[in-house]
């Protein structure tokens, strides 16, 4: 048994030297039926340790930095590790831990690359694809008949690289990949001890990856706060909580007209481009998109103990929203694209988030006269001709950058409610 030195390692073999004495009790007790047989191979310490107290850690880079430690423990000349885990997430397809004996740390891969041939023919999609291992010896490679990547490892000086898939309950298969830097590559024993860990390795990984994915698609279809609302257990009809927030409500003008006439794939990318301008800056701005309802866009801007800065923030949202309009459709003309024009209205006052819907059915929402006061409020831009409007609760915090436009009725209020513009029209 390799000479310990540091805790970590002691947390290893103090952790295997329980297993065995519990075991040994048991065989104690089994004396009378004379049989008691064990079979203990040097992996099993870090395989018992990454399913119990590495994967009580929760922490990614932690487990990751123990089992690589463990590993050069048993004598594997590791030089790199990249253990990777696939994302529920529109913009990213994978998450991961690249371990080094210098640096560990995580990273990110966008959905871009899927398509790109970073991943086709990489060993991270044999591996996944195939859910076999790859092994590729680097010295004397014929590198122009490889994957980039195998030069790349080479140029740092690897000389054996190994691929293992790691499988999750639910059948996804997640990659991994290991290279040495040791002029004899990976011997067979440093193999099966990779091969042989895998199982414990992906037990500890999958609860993390599990939880990763879920709260990136609770915020990806219910938005940050709703998504930290529901991640905190409040998942019961009727529970609510009021805040004092500001309302952003945004509507695609002439909707109705282009469904009628424009081809569904014109109408659908149009669409994401309108989305995306407008939710882009809400976003940028800290403000939380609740809903989108047809060709509507509500949003809360909710900075707490300063309504001055929600609604400031909402209202530069507004603004960039209205930039990027004004950018698409000048594009736009140069290439021919039918323009297109959205609208904004804003409110600030208490609303309520909360779960509304039957018991087995729910939905996370915020309702309050702020809200529908903000609905109505973009309806008057049409009438007015104008992008954007705000309540005088909101103007308040504006100063000399919005103007008055008068007093308007509003639907659903007894009294007229005065308007403002933005100094400057946009779009």
């Amino acid at each position: 048994m390799a000479k310990l030195k540091n805790p970590r390692e002691t947390v290893f073999w103090s952790t295997f030297s329980a297993w065995v004495l519990s075991i040994l009790s048991i065989c104690k007790m089994s004396a009378a039926q004379d049989y008691c047989e064990i079979s203990v191979s040097e992996i099993d310490p870090l395989n018992h340790w990454l399913i119990s107290e590495g994967r009580l850690l929760g922490d990614e880079v932690e487990i990751v930095k123990g089992y690589c430690e463990g590993l050069v423990q048993l004598g594997v000349p590791l030089a790199r590790a990249r253990i990777a885990q696939t994302y529920s997430n529109p913009l990213l397809s994978a998450w991961g831990v690249i371990w080094t004996p210098h640096k560990v740390h995580r990273y990110t891969v966008g959905t871009t690359i899927l398509s790109t041939d970073a991943w086709h023919g990489s060993p991270f999609e044999y591996v996944v694809t195939q859910r076999r291992p790859l092994r590729k010896r680097l010295v004397n490679l014929d590198f122009e008949a490889e994957h980039p990547v195998y030069a790349e490892l080479a140029a740092e000086g690897a000389t054996d690289f190994l691929a293992i898939p790691l499988e999750h309950g639910n059948g996804s298969v997640q990659g991994t990949s290991f290279t040495t830097n040791a002029a004899s590559g990976f011997l067979s024993e440093h193999i099966r001890y990779l091969e042989d860990s895998r199982y414990a390795l992906a037990a500890a990984l999958e609860p993390i990856a599990m939880r990763e994915s879920q709260e990136s698609l609770l915020q990806t279809y219910l938005g940050h706060g709703p998504a930290e609302e529901i991640e905190q257990g409040h998942i019961n009809r009727g529970e609510h909580r009021t805040v004092s927030a500001a309302i952003l409500f945004a509507d695609l003008r002439g909707f109705t007209e282009k469904a009628e006439t424009w081809p569904e794939t014109q109408l659908l990318a149009m669409m994401g481009d309108y989305f995306e301008m407008v939710v882009s800056p809400i976003q940028q701005m800290g403000g939380d998109v609740l809903k989108f309802m047809g060709d509507g866009i509500l949003a809360v801007f909710d900075v707490e103990d300063s309504a001055e800065k929600s609604c400031r923030l909402a209202a530069e949202a507004a603004e960039k929203s209205m930039i990027n309009l004004r950018d698409y459709n000048e594009d736009g003309l140069r290439n021919g694209r039918e323009p297109i024009e959205f609208v904004i209205g804003m409110d600030f006052g208490k609303v309520t988030f909360g779960n509304i819907g039957s018991p087995d059915r729910l939905d996370f929402t915020v309702v309050g006269q702020a809200v529908n006061v903000a609905s109505r409020v973009q309806e008057l831009c049409k009438e007015l001709a104008e992008n954007v409007l705000m309540t005088a609760s909101v103007a308040q915090y504006m100063g000399d950058e919005v103007q008055s436009v008068g007093f308007h009725s509003v639907r659903g209020l007894a009294e007229d409610i005065e308007v403002f513009k933005t100094s400057a029209k946009l779009g």
